[in-house]
Parts: C-alpha cells; sequence; structure tokens
C-alpha cells in the first residue's frame, strides 16, 4: 500500500497532528475507557436475566487497540472516537466482540510496552499497535522505536494473540534519513513477524482540514470515522474469523 501523503508541506501538517499527541495531558484515569458493546434483550423485550447476561459478557472476545491520544479520542465524544466507530460496524455485524481502546494521550512506544501486560489482560484475541507518533515528535532514536514494538508484538504473539500493526510517519525536519528509517521500522515489523499492517493510521486525513478539529491537530467526527473505514479492511477478516470461532463456544 503506497502512503497517500507526499509532500513535506503535509508531513509538516501531520507532525501538528503529533504535537497533541505528545504534549496533551491524560485524563484523570490516564487511558480511554473500553468501549461498551450493546447487547440487545429477548424478543419479548423484557429484562435479560443476570445468568444469560453474564454469559454473553463472559463469551465477549476483546480487541485491544494500544495507542496515544488519537485512540483516546482527545476533543471528542467517546462515541465518536475511531475505535467506538469501529465497535459500532462490530456491532452491526452482530459479532459477540468487544473493542476496548487503550490510548493515553503523549504515549510513546515505551510507554505502551510498559502497560502491555495490563492492557491485556482479560480475553484479548486481537491487538491493534498504533504508537510512534509521539516517538516521532520527539526524535526519539529510532532502534529504540524499534526494540519497542518489537516488544509489544512478540509479547503479544507469545500469548496467541493476532496483532495489527498500524505505521506512523516522522515529520521531515529530523532528516530524509531519520524519516525514512523511522518508515522502515514498522514495514521491517510487519514482515518480520508476520502480522496484519497498516502503512498510516491517518492516512487521508492528516493535514485535511476538513477532518481535523479546529485545533488543526485532532481528527474530528469525520475525521475519526475516516480513520475507522481506513482500518476496517485489515480488520474485518480477523473479526470474522474470531466471531467465527465465538460462535462455536457452547
Amino acid at each position: 500500500m503506497t502512503l497517500g501523503l507526499r509532500s513535506s508541506t503535509v508531513l509538516c501538517i501531520a507532525a501538528a497532528a503529533w504535537t497533541a499527541c505528545g504534549g496533551a495531558p491524560a485524563d484523570s484515569s490516564g487511558t480511554a475507557g473500553a468501549v461498551p458493546v450493546s447487547g440487545s434483550g429477548p424478543a419479548s423485550g423484557g429484562a435479560v436475566p443476570v445468568e444469560h447476561a453474564r454469559r454473553e459478557v463472559d463469551y465477549r472476545a476483546r480487541v485491544v487497540i494500544l495507542g496515544d491520544s488519537l485512540t483516546a479520542g482527545l476533543g471528542l465524544a467517546p462515541e465518536d472516537a475511531y475505535p467506538a466507530r469501529l465497535q459500532a460496524r462490530v456491532d452491526a455485524e452482530g459479532w459477540p466482540i468487544e473493542i476496548a481502546a487503550m490510548g493515553v494521550s503523549g504515549d510513546t512506544t515505551a510507554g505502551g510496552l510498559r502497560r502491555l501486560d495490563w492492557a491485556l489482560d482479560g480475553d484479548v484475541r486481537v491487538l491493534l499497535v498504533a504508537l510512534g507518533g509521539n516517538d516521532a515528535l520527539r526524535g526519539l532514536p529510532v532502534d529504540q522505536m524499534r526494540d519497542n514494538l518489537e516488544r509489544i508484538i512478540e509479547g503479544a504473539l507469545e500469548r496467541g494473540i493476532r496483532v495489527v500493526l498500524a505505521g506512523m510517519e516522522a515529520p521531515p525536519n529530523f532528516g530524509v534519513a531519520y524519516t525514512s528509517n523511522f518508515r522502515e521500522v514498522f514495514r521491517y515489523l510487519a514482515r518480520t513477524h508476520e502480522v496484519t499492517f497498516v502503512p498510516f493510521l491517518l492516512e487521508g486525513v492528516a493535514g485535511v482540514a476538513d477532518l481535523n478539529q479546529a485545533d488543526g491537530i485532532h481528527p474530528n467526527e469525520a475525521g475519526a470515522a475516516r480513520v475507522a473505514r481506513h482500518l476496517w479492511p485489515s480488520l474485518e477478516p480477523l473479526l470474522r474469523e474470531l466471531a467465527a470461532e465465538q460462535e462455536s463456544v457452547p
């Protein structure tokens, strides 16, 4: 897949988007809450028996998105963030799957690695890694980012969790070599570990005024919806497979 943002001008705007990812404070909990799955009651419209409701929850597999303020949906209502948009599509399919948004504003790949064990607690079947923008903003060593991401990927794979890796782009102010090496990290890891790869999380959104909030930094409702649409083709086969597995549970 070819990246859609070519010019240094647009990349500079994309770099501005990462500024808030690196500098915005986390919320009081430090994370975005897991997006709940909307359930449906019996056909009669009566209350769902507690035992039945508990069984539905017990058999709901989780898809975790490990990211920063973009994943946390900073500046948006919870239902408008891209993880919630993905949840809506999952619900429309009727799949017993929960999309859990583990986004912390300002998080780097090192921060994501530190909270990996906590993020993977529970019946996690798929991990979407959406980190790296803050590493780029701060000009952190590319090798350091690669090691952090690799440990995150390996930690998930060792648990039998499927991995989707979303790439990011570095701003051009650190030089051509840094930008190229930064981009190659994601491609290298995707090839090496044979995981599903989305080259750029913000493809078609970064630098587009109509798809970002008034600060020109974070995706607005339309931008978040576009991020979700961009991710869906890569996630959908895994989610469909996961739903089939869930249906086989007695």
